[in-house]
């Protein structure tokens, strides 16, 4: 019994005529980024293949650049023969590419590369992070993730899409201009006078309490009438 097209992941797609669940891609996002990039990113790997799950190397952490239709197992490769295709890895739970592999198709600039396994990586999606740790000096400009060197701007390819889209750079941007705006505002508030200080203070009258003081320390004062 034949397998449907639709129903087998290792189909083969023109990219030219692929077309996206949930709408197509933005111009703006085809003139930056590559087709294969998003998808790539969302793609779940180190799964059991679901057509070769019965073999011992039936892990999915391959990627066909030119189908992007699925994370691969090593079997699945034989129906891509001549396509670009990369290999992903593991590095404490999160996802990885070798700098050597990704850099023949995606420009990394500003991307934290890190050595595992004497080989460069980059990791694909941001990991989480409460607050960056004690001496660090440079920080993902998408998820605040500590960074070790300086030159970099991003922890993952995933944050370097985020932090360099428009819509991101719009909002960082409304974000300095209120900061601006409030400091100020509260400078201005600062340097008005109070109006109530302008005001010459009223002297206080002696109470009758303390004026009977005074006048006892004297002659004893007598009414006129005795």
């Amino acid at each position: 019994m034949a397998i449907e097209d639709h129903q087998n992941p290792n189909r083969v797609i023109n990219p030219k005529n692929r077309t996206i669940m949930g709408g197509v891609e933005q111009e703006e996002d085809e003139k930056w980024w590559p087709s294969w990039l998003k998808p790539l990113l969302k793609e779940p790997f180190f799964v059991q293949c679901n057509f070769h799950g019965h073999t011992p190397k039936s892990e999915c952490n391959m990627y066909c650049l030119d189908c992007t239709n699925g994370s691969l197992c090593s079997l699945c490769l034989a129906h891509h023969k001549g396509h670009r295709t990369i290999q992903i890895r593991r590095s404490s739970y999160h996802d990885v590419i070798r700098v050597s592999e990704i850099q023949k198709h995606l420009d990394i600039f500003s991307i934290q590369t890190y050595v595992i396994n004497a080989a460069k990586v980059v990791f694909l999606n941001e990991r989480p992070q409460a607050k960056p740790g004690k001496g660090v000096t440079n920080a993902c400009s998408v998820c605040s993730r500590g960074l070790v060197d300086d030159c970099f701007r991003f922890c993952s390819l995933g944050c370097k899409v985020a932090g360099t889209s428009r819509s991101f750079e719009k909002r960082v941007k409304n974000t300095a201009m209120e900061s601006e705006n409030s400091s100020n505002s509260s400078g201005v508030e600062d340097n008005i006078l109070n109006p109530q200080s302008l005001t010459p203070s009223t002297p206080q009258l002696p109470s009758s309490t303390s004026l009977r003081k005074r006048l006892r320390k004297g002659f004893p004062y007598q009414s006129p009438l005795q």
